[in-house]
């Protein structure tokens, strides 16, 4: 009798892709090929995007990383052993370190890191390396919106309520958001509510607005301040919660009034009644929410441009509200936990400040050290960028889950700078654009391969779980970083390789933070509880979460939110003669980030497989530009090339690129590396340039 076939492996884990982190099951394995299918879960719903349901496609992409890789001789990437390997970049580190001081060795991490990776990334360059030039990818996605929410909040998170609040809403603000194509699932949690879409394109969530506000790119603060005028004028305020639960109101509405709608339409373009009729559909509903995204954050006044929108969601009364709010939606998977545990610059474990005594006296106990053995706050990411290889840079980058060659901004500068360092770690699980320009490249696990946790977009906590063993020769992070801490003279036991020991650990160190995990645990999650946090560890009965925060209070220790006093400057380069369009820069349905992974994948790669440049025809026509046409984008910075697509619903002086491109189609290539002072956020979303025929 012929024996039974063995059950195909199966495991219910998360999208690997943005931050709504939809809930799959995987089944299969590496004989008869991975599928997934989505799993009835609250933020998706048995939904998923097309970059979900093409996931496992990575996992067998024919050049994943299987081998370390070293620079030899000649220049070009040999595969060599981990012992090799390792050792190379322990030498290089110590040497560098020994010449040229701590700070000549940094860190760059991702935002979508597990929170367990993410963590001991933090550690490791605070203590193994000594460093404090350490940052990551996620200052380039929520960086203003985290700063605007903690000096409004007293704390920053996504969203502080639950996806499910959503789809109540009556009336809701799409502040520079395009979730049809960001996050699709998302949209199911709207279809019953009036949506308002702030876009300077008419995108695919635009489309589906009742009002779409079309404001010149750059004039979103004015926008924001207008709207809060005709809040103020009209009489919408909700003056009792204005009194009872916050502070700042009076200058904040100073702001305000020199701003009436038709000033606002002067500089913004949006007429002065759809301004009015947006403010009446907000104040008006039972269920009301403003949202910001990218679009409005991706300044270099961004965090005064979130502040605006949070103000006039404080004026109409909505944060901290049953069945109304504010919140930002979170871009990258783990862009939420990536940035409370430590590989920010100024953070430590729990969303703790880095320069707060109490905070360092608590991360340093739980690691065994002094806390002035705790080096201070660093450069945020472009700083850290430009800085490499300088006189007062680092001389040494290690990168973890990001690809800074394609993401950063004005890319053939900070190519430039890669290029310049003695030494160029890259740990990563296909050969990225950064990667391929490493002196050592370290193969990772993916996610499907490993265990950990994220948290998404509203703080819920999550588990990922394996179903695939990696290749033989390929190491999880946690590994990497152990063996590196281990080479250069730390206690093997400083560094656990296994996710739930670092978990632990985490829970530890972010116990009596801002975002404190310390009452979350494997065993919890594994049985199937949602856990947002703050989640304390309690002696007693279990606590249950957060999922809604500020219902009865702000983070604050007064207990009430803050207006913020700001006012609307310009962007940091307008248009000219010479460069006489706004160029501004997103993400399509198909691709994701810097492409490393969604390229790879054929279904999304024949449906967007090139750089477009979106452009209205009679601006195309007096640039001499034609449907299906090269063009070239060219800026003060430099120059990228893209297909022309006509689209009539374009505003005249304003072009469009999607990110997600190489070599020649990387649109940072013309991006502005203006900095937010306050969050270090660069200006990725204005930019002037002039378009033309591309010529060989």
């Amino acid at each position: 009798m012929s024996e039974l076939p063995a059950p195909i492996p199966e495991a219910n884990t998360h999208c690997p892709y943005c931050a709504l982190q939809c809930a799959t099951q995987l089944h299969g394995d590496l004989d008869v090929g991975v599928k997934v299918r989505p799993r009835d879960f609250p933020v998706n719903r048995g939904r998923l995007c097309q970059k979900g349901w093409t996931a496992t496609e990575v996992l067998h992409t024919a050049d994943r990383l299987t081998r370390p890789l070293v620079r030899g001789p000649a220049g070009r990437l040999r595969e060599t052993s981990w012992e090799t390997a390792l050792d190379t970049v322990a030498r290089g580190l110590r040497g560098i370190r020994a010449q040229h001081g701590p700070d000549a060795v940094a860190v760059f991490g991702g935002g979508g890191l597990t929170n367990e990776k993410a963590y001991l990334l933090g550690k490791f360059a605070r203590l193994a390396l000594g460093t404090s030039q350490i940052d990551y990818n996620g200052r380039f996605c929520m960086s203003s919106a985290a700063a605007a929410g903690n000096a409004a909040f007293g704390l920053d998170r996504g969203l502080p309520f639950p996806v499910t609040d959503l789809r109540g809403a009556q009336t809701v603000l799409l502040a520079g958001a395009n979730i049809a194509e960001t996050m699709p699932p998302l949209m199911q949690h709207l279809d019953q509510a009036r949506l308002i879409v702030m876009d300077p394109r008419r995108t695919a969530t635009a489309r589906r607005a009742a009002l779409h506000l079309q404001p010149t790119p750059g004039t979103d603060l004015a926008l924001a301040l207008g709207l809060l005028h005709v809040a103020v004028a009209e009489g919408l305020v909700d003056q009792d919660y204005v009194h009872e639960r916050t502070h700042g109101f009076d200058s904040a509405a100073r702001r305000a009034l020199a701003w009436w709608p038709e000033r606002v339409e002067e500089v913004t373009g949006v007429p002065a009644s759809a301004q009015r009729r947006a403010v009446r559909m907000l104040a008006e509903a039972d269920s009301t929410y403003v949202l910001t995204g990218r679009g409005v954050e991706q300044h270099s006044n961004g965090t005064d441009t979130v502040a605006g929108f949070v103000n006039l969601a404080l004026a109409l009364g909505l944060p901290g509200r049953p069945s109304s709010g504010y919140g930002c939606l979170t871009g990258q998977g783990n862009g939420q936990g990536g940035r409370e545990h430590g590989q920010k610059a100024d953070q430590l474990p729990g969303y703790r400040s880095l320069t707060d005594p109490a905070a360092r006296a608590h991360v340093a106990q739980v690691w065994g050290v002094a806390p002035d053995e705790l080096p201070g706050p660093g450069r945020s990411a472009y700083e850290l960028l430009d800085a490499l290889g300088g006189e007062h840079g680092p001389r040494a980058l290690l990168v973890f889950g990001s690809n800074p060659a394609v993401s950063a901004p004005h890319t053939s500068h900070v190519t430039e700078r890669l290029a310049s360092l003695d030494l160029l770690v890259v740990a990563d699980f296909v050969p990225s654009e950064t990667a391929r320009m490493a002196d050592v490249v370290l193969p990772v696990t993916q996610w499907a391969e490993e265990e950990g946790t994220l948290t998404n977009l509203e703080g819920r906590v999550l588990r990922r779980r394996s179903l695939l063993p990696p290749p033989p020769e390929v190491h999880s992070d946690l590994q990497v970083l152990h063996d590196l801490a281990v080479r250069l003279g730390e206690p093997a036991g400083r560094y656990p390789t296994e996710p739930r020991e670092v978990f632990e650990e985490l829970r530890a160190a972010s116990r009596g933070g801002r975002a404190d995990y310390s009452g979350i645990s494997y065993e919890r999650l594994d049985a199937g509880e949602s856990l947002h946090w703050p989640c304390p560890d309690t002696a007693t009965t279990p606590h249950p979460g957060t999922p809604r925060l500020f219902l009865d209070r702000f983070a604050h220790p007064d207990g009430r939110a803050r207006f913020a006093d700001v006012d609307h400057r310009g962007p940091a380069e307008e248009i000219s003669s010479a460069y006489p369009l706004y160029a501004t820069t997103g993400r399509v349905l198909t691709h994701y980030q810097s492409g490393a992974q969604t390229r790879r994948v054929a279904e999304l790669n024949e449906a967007v497989p090139e750089p477009f440049l979106e452009v209205h025809p009679d601006t195309a026509a007096r640039c001499g530009l034609a449907e299906c046409g090269l063009a070239v984008v060219v800026s003060a910075r430099g120059s990228m090339t893209a297909r022309v697509r006509l689209d009539a619903t374009m505003r005249l002086d304003t072009v469009f690129v999607p990110f997600h491109f190489p070599a020649a189609g990387r649109a940072n290539l013309f991006t502005h590396p203006a900095l937010d002072p306050r969050s270090g956020m660069p200006e990725f979303k204005v930019c002037a340039v002039r378009i033309a025929p591309y010529q060989e």
